[in-house]
């Protein structure tokens, strides 16, 4: 049971993260319209997000330092500002989002209009942030999110054709779909932005923190990296191969989370989709409970001033008014009437625009024997390090050409 929840903050990142309501969403659409031919951009997302989360993981468990605070100190105050802002902003989109997915999830349960949920998400989301111990956090709501394995349930119950599947992971076309090159990329990097948002890793790092790893806890570190983030993967693929069964041959298109969860109510019946339901709610919820502790900890790093859920609020309280107030702008955009699946769906695309700015910080750091010492990263590291900043550069440029070209993907 111990080795269990020693691997919670990995689970918890990875179901907040990868399955968040921007991979609920993305995944589906990519599923119903592509079928599974975009596999191969969650298996680069998934190895990249791998990749970043150690390196961020170890540099915070080898230096006892957050990740602001070395950035701000290693780099120059003005590179880490352009960090810092890219990610403050990267983040509020996504905790948006994330809050409009929670009360997209309690409409499915409830045929409420999601627009009365939006207090209630947030509120709910400030009081586990505020009470909550950060341990007590992680495991419940990680392990909640695991319902999300009944997509993968689901799939086996639909008896789908597998060698049909099989032929679109190796890339041939779904007879179904016309779809065109600019829109295939599009969705591409979009589905990469969804695996490597920044606020995975800087939750991820600083969970370290708050969990008071050292040099000692790097296997479990990598425990952590190695069962959550593959995990994360697995469950997109299932929402897409779901999608792509049930969704795609009928012409069907996601403009919510009832399209996504469609396949299972075809697939398990009631009892399905209430588990579905769950693990919507826990997902969203995660990830809101994700973002809006990145905030404060981006924010608080950078300053210098007083964080984490292991000080009292008193003792951290500009780190809980930056939460707070992310969280009322996030209502305050929200109240707007836009339109949460369209949020989610940009707020992939900008993360991967964005990306490079938080990346090529920590690869750098992680290079650094001054913080590292002798756990600097390794040729093997570095070379594949190397292979994704550049992979991570093309994306960010070709993101907002593509955004144009593709009129966002319609």
């Amino acid at each position: 049971m111990k080795g269990l929840f020693a691997v919670a903050l990995g689970v918890l990142t990875a179901i907040g993260g990868f399955v968040d309501i921007g991979d609920l969403v993305t995944s589906s659409v990519v599923g119903s319209r592509f079928g599974l031919t975009l596999t191969w951009a969650v298996v680069i997302g998934v190895i990249g997000i791998c990749l970043f989360a150690q390196m961020s993981g170890r540099v915070a468990a080898v230096s006892g330092r957050a990740t602001f605070e070395i950035i701000r100190e290693r780099l120059g105050a003005r590179a880490a500002l352009a960090n810092l802002a890219a990610s403050f902003l990267i983040n509020l989109l996504t905790l948006t989002a994330e809050v409009g997915g929670i009360a997209l999830s309690l409409q499915l349960a409830s045929s409420i209009d999601p627009a009365l949920w939006f207090p209630v998400a947030a509120i709910a989301v400030w009081i586990v942030v505020w009470r909550v111990k950060f341990s007590l956090m992680e495991n419940i709501t990680g392990l909640l999110g695991l319902a999300l394995v009944i997509f993968a349930i689901a799939l086996f119950l639909l008896h789908p054709d597998w060698a049909s599947l099989g032929s679109q992971v190796l890339l041939q076309p779904s007879p179904h779909t016309d779809e065109s090159a600019p829109t295939y990329w599009y969705y591409a990097i979009a589905l990469f932005g969804a695996a490597m948002t920044p606020y995975e890793v800087f939750f991820f790092s600083s969970g370290a923190i708050e969990e008071k790893w050292t040099a000692k806890d790097l296997s479990q570190s990598r425990l952590n990296v190695l069962v959550g983030f593959p995990l994360g993967g697995l469950l997109s693929l299932s929402i897409a191969a779901c999608a792509a069964v049930v969704l795609l041959p009928k012409g069907i298109a996601v403009d919510s989370l009832f399209e996504t969860a469609l396949p299972i109510a075809q697939a398990a019946g009631k009892i399905g989709l209430i588990v579905a339901i769950l693990g919507f709610v826990a997902a969203t919820f995660g990830a809101a409970l994700e973002v809006t502790l990145s905030s404060g900890y981006t924010l608080a790093q950078f300053f210098g001033w007083p964080w984490g859920k292991f000080r009292p609020p008193a003792r951290a309280s500009r780190f809980h008014v930056v939460m707070i107030l992310s969280l009322v702008a996030a209502l305050g955009i929200l109240f707007t009437g836009v339109d949460p699946v369209q949020v989610t769906e940009f707020s992939v695309v900008f993360s991967a625009i964005a990306l490079p700015l938080t990346y090529l910080p920590i690869l750098i750091i992680a290079n650094d024997p001054k913080y590292m010492g002798e756990n600097v990263n390794g040729r093997v590291t570095n070379f594949f390090g190397l292979i994704f900043l550049a992979i991570i550069l093309i994306a960010s440029i070709a993101a907002i050409p593509l955004m144009i070209i593709t009129g966002a993907g319609q």
